[in-house]
């Protein structure tokens, strides 16, 4: 079996054995990261380009936007090629590059999504601070930190992982580089220091999805104190879907990451990465926007027939 110095490329997880599974499969994930680029896309813009849209809460959707614009484009590409070419290899360099890029962006987007959580503690609940710990000096801070936070949290993890003894082979269990499918192919007891170091980054990531749990539950005590049911609705329908991503993106990862090796199986390996890297970045633009009409209304002022009349529309739609 060669070992890590002898290793010149990975043979990633084929998706199907078929030629005309191969194509269908080429042509969905086409569909989804077309959706995500689209959709993130028109919410980064909206946020840059209206002035109306430049609050706290914007710019972190923002910077949401653009992490899961770079994480989407770090696995599927990627897969996408291997799927048209009938190919699996990736080389040793790219597999470390898409190893670290997915990681800086994931642990970065994580960050945000708890920075969100506080802002929207502070906008709900202390309203007549929150022009004070929310200026924009703070959010620039707390953005900065977060996209930090990600950069030495991958390097520490990709660095750590492939420098590992690897003899079993060359073949990774999945459409992407993954930790925990390289891990499976060190043949060192050594791999157990990325464990433990995994199991720590759990337990803090754990931490932050507590922190988010409790700052929505003071949210919800507070929005059901209000007397007025449509700023209930508001806070809820701008709270609510942050919380379903955040809980599907962390309870995802961390089985994915943590699972007794007596369940994992391959299908359910990739199900579970498919769920926590590709099934969130193509959602939040939807969910996100989809009851925030200041949003919404930026983004269908960017639309070219937004200019024309209600009487003019069949124009529009034959020019």
């Amino acid at each position: 079996m060669p070992n890590s110095s002898s290793i010149r490329e990975f043979l990633l997880l084929a998706l199907a054995d078929t030629r005309q599974l191969q194509l269908l499969h080429f042509w969905l994930l086409l569909g989804i990261y077309l959706a995500a680029l689209l959709g993130n896309g028109l919410i980064s813009t909206a946020v840059a380009c209206h002035h109306r849209l430049h609050s706290p809460m914007y710019f972190f959707l923002l910077n949401l936007a653009l992490l899961d614009l770079g994480c989407i484009s770090t696995t599927l590409p990627k897969a996408m090629a291997n799927a048209l070419w009938d190919t699996r290899d990736i080389s040793y360099a790219g597999c470390v590059a898409q190893t670290f890029l997915f990681v800086f962006l994931m642990s970065a987007e994580y960050c945000i999504l708890t920075i969100m959580s506080y802002d929207r503690y502070v906008a709900i609940c202390k309203p007549l601070h929150y022009g004070t710990l929310m200026d924009s000096r703070a959010c620039a801070t707390m953005a900065a930190a977060a996209w930090a936070t990600g950069v030495l949290y991958s390097l520490l993890h990709t660095a750590n992982t492939f420098s590992l003894p690897l003899c079993q082979g060359n073949a990774v269990d999945q459409f992407f580089c993954e930790i925990p499918q390289i891990l499976k192919l060190s043949c060192s007891q050594s791999y157990l220091r990325e464990i433990w170091l995994l199991v720590i980054s759990v337990s803090l990531a754990f931490g932050c999805f507590v922190f988010i749990v409790v700052s929505y539950m003071q949210i919800f005590r507070a929005v059901l104190r209000m007397p007025s049911e449509q700023g209930q609705h508001k806070a809820f329908s701008t709270c609510l879907p942050h919380l379903a991503v955040v809980s599907l993106f962390v309870t995802t990862a961390i089985f994915a990451n943590l699972k007794p090796p007596s369940i994992s199986s391959r299908s359910l390996d990739l199900v579970m990465s498919f769920l926590y890297s590709v099934v969130p970045p193509t959602l939040n633009p939807l969910i996100y926007s989809m009851r925030n009409q200041e949003l919404k209304d930026a983004v269908r002022k960017m639309m070219p027939c937004s200019q024309f009349s209600r009487d003019k529309l069949l124009i529009c739609l034959y020019k």
